[in-house]
């Protein structure tokens, strides 16, 4: 689950932001430093993800020249600021590193991962091309395997469904249907809500829609925020609110949680974890609620976003660039690596051979037995998606001008909130060094 954003301009403003998105500082940091004969090689890895030392042991029962200790870090912000104060001062990075997707450009920026396309080997296959698209920015190079993905999907409750006698919206059109369907019904229900404070869940929805808000060309970025498939998704979403057939109230919130726990939530656009936030919000309403992809823009050629995901990436600081490349692709590619993240580490593996890991649905979904079945669908029809150097910058634009938006209930707002994003973005990125095309 992504973790929330916290500012980052302090920290980016003092590393290398004027290095492309192509470069790695091996030669100069890192690179390897060759293991004498019979000497073990150890390695450091900074994740937040749960029981991870538990899942390194099977690396390390097994390859015994090769050790790696797990530091547990939190999540966010915290660990890319941790991380990049220990590149600035030359010293104390991990080998190993987990990064959320959306941070990669940012690190890769300020010259803190390693492109580590030789020693990986070719992986491209094992993981959809929205996850791969993520760790290598569009190049060569590669800055990390896809260790976790969180495809979206929609959440709804059966009894509720049943009762006004609605199927599982297979549109958009559908969906706004169902919702207006579901609040004529009971004017205290509603299908959904616009999140004002969750840029991920919107970039997501406009990931869907086959928006990509960065683009990279050698050292020269492109922003797409305010763009024709984006306004789409605003746009739908500022009808639907300013009609009022769903809440306006940002998610994770104590009304929220208690609209899912008393069923005035009976729908939830989220990701492959939502089971779990579910169990904890609401966990008395267990057998009441399935799982199924988004509703589509075209029903023909369905289509996905991501919400949440992270790599592991090896750190321009390692000596050992060689053997951690070899540890992450164990821990993402190999069958006993991705057992141990679907079954220990509860994660949702991003490799495309991860169901054999995934025999059971999640507790909370018990009754759904193709669960992961439908979360494989979500994750192989993702479309890609690349993520720029400043997304704390264009996320906490979101988080105030969509605010405002989905207080005034005006679809108007909405649109202009994209014009704001968009402005906001380029100029931060201008401002702080980068080349900007347009």
């Amino acid at each position: 689950m992504q973790k929330k954003l916290l500012p980052l301009a302090g920290v980016l403003a003092a590393t290398l932001m004027m290095t492309t998105a192509a470069c790695s500082g091996d030669d100069e940091q890192g690179g390897d430093s060759a293991a004498k004969p019979g000497e073990k090689v150890e390695l450091t890895y900074w994740t937040w993800a749960p029981n991870m030392d538990k899942v390194v042991e099977g690396w390390n029962s097994a390859h015994p020249d090769v050790h790696v200790t797990v530091n547990k870090q939190d999540g966010g912000d915290p660990a890319v600021t941790k991380l990049l104060t220990a590149i600035k001062a030359g010293s104390g990075a991990p080998d190993i590193m987990q990064a959320e997707y959306q941070k990669i450009p940012t690190l890769v920026s300020a010259d803190a991962l390693a492109d580590i396309a030789k020693e990986a080997g070719n992986l491209k296959a094992k993981f959809p091309d929205s996850a791969w698209n993520a760790v290598t920015l569009g190049s060569e190079a590669l800055y990390g395997v896809p260790q976790d993905s969180g495809p979206m999907m929609f959440y709804y409750r059966t009894d509720v469904f049943e009762k006004l006698g609605l199927q599982p919206p297979k549109t958009w059109d559908d969906y706004a249907a169902a919702a207006r369907k579901v609040h004529t019904a009971n004017k205290k229900q509603y299908l959904g809500t616009f999140s004002a404070n969750d840029p991920g869940w919107f970039a997501g929805l406009s990931q869907q829609a086959g928006a990509s808000w960065w683009g990279v060309n050698g050292d020269t970025w492109s922003v797409a925020i305010d763009e024709p498939n984006t306004r789409k998704v605003a746009t739908y979403w500022g009808g639907l609110v300013q009609e009022g057939v769903i809440d306006n109230k940002p998610m994770y919130t104590p009304e929220w949680n208690a609209a899912l726990n008393d069923g005035t939530q009976v729908g939830w656009l989220s990701s492959v974890w939502g089971p779990g936030v579910l169990e904890g919000n609401a966990a008395g309403t267990k057998g009441r609620w399935k799982a199924t992809l988004l509703p589509q823009w075209d029903a023909t050629s369905p289509k996905n976003g991501n919400w949440g995901g992270s790599a592991t990436s090896v750190t321009t600081q390692s000596k050992h660039k060689a053997q951690a490349a070899e540890f992450i692709a164990w821990l993402n590619t190999d069958p006993a690596g991705i057992k141990a993240l679907a079954q220990t580490a509860n994660v949702y593996p991003a490799s495309v051979d991860s169901a054999a890991a995934l025999t059971q649905p999640p507790a909370f979904l018990s009754n759904q037995s193709d669960f992961y079945t439908v979360a494989a669908e979500a994750a192989k029809i993702a479309n890609p998606f690349t993520y720029g150097p400043n997304v704390n910058v264009a996320y906490s634009s979101y988080n105030d001008a969509f605010g405002k938006a989905a207080a005034a209930k005006k679809s108007a707002g909405f649109a202009a909130a994209l014009t704001t994003m968009q402005q906001t973005t380029v100029d931060d990125m201008k401002n702080t060094g980068f080349k900007v095309a347009g």
